[in-house]
């Protein structure tokens, strides 16, 4: 069992990737619900996460989406970031709004459009060099919503070529995230529906195309802590994209449906953590989240997630490995399951405060951020 001081020290290395997009009015299949106050533009987005880093201290990066994100110049955009005590994190394409890309991106019958979807990652590879990012995170709407739309192994093909070009072409020090997604929005085949095929589409491009585990993308009970032990040990996890779901690709704050899942997600983690063959590897996949705050505010909705996902990073440490380990040896499942539940039934929240005092942080963020009137100070200053 890992003392005080080792799991403050654990912590330290625990760093999350906001998303710009979760600052800013989204909307369900049925409306747009607008938050007075809410950032309008990727200067104000970036704003956002720094006051969500500023409170949490565990948040330094923030992933862009483009052309949502789009400006003219990235080096201020870059040095924007930088003022306000952040980096950007991963570059995200958007190959799924533009009408052309209505029967495919990457994968369409039509190679004007292919070359068109390719330019715009390449575009946005050029934007990461700009601003010293070093991953680009690629998720394709492509699909049929009809048997015989296309053929199957015709779209594979073109796929492979188009993330070919790609990865030929991107620097040598920069990684390619593939995500997949079981269904939506299309919903008779989509072209990379699972882990299986993102690990297929990047073992064949190389060392510096990843996995990016989308929490939310999967059928419903799949086994996703089986899916990132086995993606760790390939040395294949790039990423995740943190969320909860109830139904499907819900986008709910992180643990809010199920918080155990989680937990056992950071179990696989921090198990990897401690491998000395697999450390160096496990602390470079990057932990993003990607919420869509309809219901709650963005801002709270965020720093609530970030709390959330920290708890839940601390159960894990609290793991007594060796317990575990001889309960497996053993055969005994009971023991082993009770070495599990006794770290996830823990209150870590005392031991947080603590880890935020010693580092200047407000010890509850989310009451900080209530009763400093926040967001009244912001729809001051943006209406």
């Amino acid at each position: 069992m890992m003392n005080m001081e080792e799991i403050f020290r654990e912590l330290d290395e625990l760093k999350f990737e906001l998303p710009s997009w979760a600052f800013s009015d989204a909307g369900t299949r049925f409306a747009v619900f607008h938050e007075e106050g809410a950032a309008c533009n990727v200067f104000e987005r970036i704003e956002d996460a720094a006051l969500v880093h500023e409170l949490t201290g565990c948040c330094p990066s923030v992933a862009l989406h483009i052309p949502w994100d789009r400006v003219e110049n990235w080096e201020e955009l870059k040095e924007f970031a930088k003022e306000k005590g952040l980096r950007i994190g991963a570059i995200n394409p958007n190959l799924f709004q533009d009408p052309d890309y209505k029967y495919g991106s990457l994968t369409n019958p039509s190679e004007k459009i292919r070359k068109k979807a390719i330019a715009h990652v390449m575009e946005c590879v050029d934007i990461a060099v700009k601003t010293d990012s070093k991953v680009i995170s690629l998720w394709l709407a492509d699909g049929t919503d009809y048997p015989g739309q296309d053929d199957f192994r015709s779209r594979k093909k073109r796929l492979e070529e188009s993330l070919k070009y790609i990865y030929d072409n991107m620097p040598e020090d920069m990684y390619l995230f593939i995500e997949y997604k079981f269904f939506e929005p299309a919903f008779y085949h989509t072209d990379i529906p699972d882990w299986g095929t993102s690990y297929l589409l990047a073992e064949k491009l190389g060392e510096r195309a990843l996995v990016l585990v989308d929490l939310g993308h999967h059928a419903q009970g799949t086994n996703i802590e089986y899916i990132v032990a086995t993606l760790l040990s390939e040395r294949k996890l790039g990423g995740f994209h943190l969320n909860n779901r109830k139904y499907a690709d819900d986008d709910l704050t992180i643990a809010s449906i199920n918080p155990y899942e989680v937990f056992l997600i950071f179990k696989e983690i921090v198990f990897a953590w401690r491998d000395p063959e697999l450390s160096d590897f496990a602390k470079k996949v990057v932990l993003m989240f990607d919420q869509a705050h309809i219901t709650k505010p963005k801002i709270l909705a965020t720093v609530q997630s970030v709390v959330m996902a920290q708890e839940l990073f601390a159960k894990a440490l609290l793991i007594d490995e060796n317990r575990l380990r001889e309960a497996q040896k053993k055969c005994d499942v009971v023991e082993a399951e009770e070495a599990l539940m006794d770290a996830f039934r823990t209150d870590v929240r005392p031991l947080l405060r603590e880890y935020r005092r010693r580092k200047n942080l407000p010890e509850d963020p989310i009451k900080v951020f209530r009763e400093g009137n926040y967001m009244e100070k912001r729809r001051r200053e943006r209406r």
